[in-house]
């Protein structure tokens, strides 16, 4: 063969992959309102940098049609510049069904991640295993588990759902750092509706069952909903630029794009002087971080517990709020689930932890308590002990019982503990505990609502104000609102360098 027919037959064989199930199954994906595989590493990574690895890998398959690339295209590029791997599965062939061949692209590009130390970003739109194959699909599928589980804390892994996700294919997802869903056109499920109605009668369609909204508001398995391809793309390029590219490293750097004030009056109106009153802490969250921006993860999920990334002076950081707008911002399972995913990603990735703390207790209840409560909540007690980025806490009310422990107190290794005026540091609540302390006082005095009210104010200035924990050191410094957004620039300024370690061992048991 002549040079120049190998060239054709290079050309064709290329061509072959850049076609992927041919223009008919490109169309319906389209129709269904999908992008392929290609268009969709195109919109993401910067315009000319992606690199294919594997395109003309097929399977072994006697029998089944060879198609280049066998359904998932992989390879490296960049996002702003930095350095990403990326695999997007490919519908279109054989409905992006996962072979042994298909695994070890995917594999391919994992292990390549870790060795340069880059994030890899999973765009999955697949049928599952691909039946003709049997146990060695199955097994493609644990390779790609076991990777995800080394690759855990040491390089970002970010999955899009872009398309069906079900059977063992779920678990890599699950393994991740992230997931984000498009609505109407993906779904997540271990079983799907038709197992579901044989094995126990129940009838669901697959948007209930796994759509976007269900795992965004009920299971809590969707950090991020987006409403089409472009939109999950883009959200995943910004959620990145938040992200150090592997554990060793720090996030960029941006400088903000408007300048904003030391000091904010407006925080000084934000925390009712009714401390029964509600108020969004995304007021005060916004009124302190570059550009009023907070980037907002599990928004739906666990509304009483706020987590998400901002930049203050430029830096990246974690912030973890108690929302007094939902459930008062009570603690509870679900919560602390979110709240101690969250922590030990920033932990794991070097980005500092600022707590934002109103929190009244933990949410009581026999279903709380069956559920397990105690078990869940100490996952996020764990999670601020285990900790050793800068860690800052701002007690914006109320902080009481094992909860205000539990919300990086002084006692757990937070570096600064900041109090808004407005604090209550207590074991209770003073209504709570009048009926504990001075029950039967209250009842025979003359006048039961004057006595009650005098005892309040009495409990308020001996325990349940900042200062009691300003004398004693839990509370670095009781400080005005509108000076928070300074305090915690230089807070993080001198916490630049911080240094702190945990004792050796292989890894802490999580009560997981």
């Amino acid at each position: 063969m002549s040079l120049e027919q190998k060239i054709e037959t290079l050309k064709a064989k290329h061509a072959q992959a850049l076609a992927g199930g041919g223009e008919e199954r490109v169309r319906k994906q389209h129709e269904g309102g999908k992008l392929t595989a290609r268009e969709r590493i195109a919109a993401f990574l910067d315009e000319g940098s992606f690199e294919e690895m594997d395109a003309l890998m097929v399977h072994r398959t006697e029998g089944v049609e060879k198609i280049p690339g066998d359904g998932v295209v992989t390879g490296f590029g960049r996002v702003d510049g930095r350095p990403v791997a990326i695999f997007a599965q490919d519908f279109t062939v054989f409905g992006g069904s996962l072979s042994e061949a298909y695994a070890k692209k995917i594999c391919k590009v994992m292990d390549l991640a870790m060795k340069v130390g880059c994030p890899v970003v999973g765009l999955n739109d697949s049928g599952g295993a691909r039946i003709q194959e049997g146990v060695v699909s199955l097994g493609g599928y644990a390779d790609i588990f076991l990777r995800n589980t080394l690759a855990s804390g040491v390089i970002p892994q970010i999955s899009l759902i872009m398309g069906p996700c079900a059977g063992g294919a779920v678990y890599s997802p699950a393994i991740t750092d992230f997931i984000t869903m498009v609505k109407g056109t993906s779904y997540m499920f271990v079983t799907g509706p038709d197992v579901i109605k044989t094995v126990t009668h129940e009838e669901v369609t697959k948007e209930e069952l796994g759509g976007a909204h269900t795992h965004a508001a009920k299971s809590g398995v969707a950090s991020f909903v987006c409403a089409s391809d472009l939109a999950a793309l883009a959200h995943t390029r910004e959620l990145l630029s938040f992200l150090p590219s592997n554990n060793l490293g720090e996030a960029p750097r941006k400088a903000p794009r408007t300048q904003m004030p030391l000091e904010n009056p407006d925080l000084d109106k934000v925390v009712p002087d009714d401390p029964s009153k509600p108020y969004d802490i995304r007021d005060i969250i916004r009124g302190v971080v570059d550009d009023q921006h907070f980037f907002e993860e599990h928004e739906a999920f666990a509304p009483n517990l706020v987590v998400g990334f901002a930049r203050i002076e430029g830096r990246s950081v974690g912030i973890v709020a108690n929302q007094p707008a939902f459930y008062a911002g009570v603690l509870d399972i679900s919560s602390s689930e979110k709240g101690a995913r969250f922590v030990r990603f920033c932990d794991a990735f070097n980005i500092p932890l600022i707590t934002f703390e109103d929190v009244p207790g933990f949410l009581p209840g026999v279903t709380q308590e069956h559920g397990g409560i105690i078990r869940h909540g100490a996952k996020l007690l764990y999670a601020f002990c285990e900790a050793t980025v800068p860690k800052i806490t701002v007690i914006t009310r109320k902080a009481y019982g094992g909860a205000y422990c539990v919300m990086a107190s002084k006692h757990i290794r937070t570096d600064f503990n900041f109090a808004y005026p407005t604090a209550e540091i207590a074991v209770m609540g003073a209504e709570g505990a009048m009926n504990v302390l001075h029950g039967k006082a209250i009842a025979a005095a003359p006048d039961p609502a004057a006595k009650r009210a005098e005892l309040i104010a009495d409990y308020n200035e001996k325990f349940a104000n900042p200062y009691i924990a300003a004398e004693f050191g839990f509370v670095d410094e009781v400080i005005l609102p509108r000076e928070t957004r300074q305090k915690l620039i230089k807070a993080l300024a001198f916490l630049d360098t911080k240094r702190d370690s945990t004792p050796p061992k292989k890894h802490g048991n999580i009560p997981l």
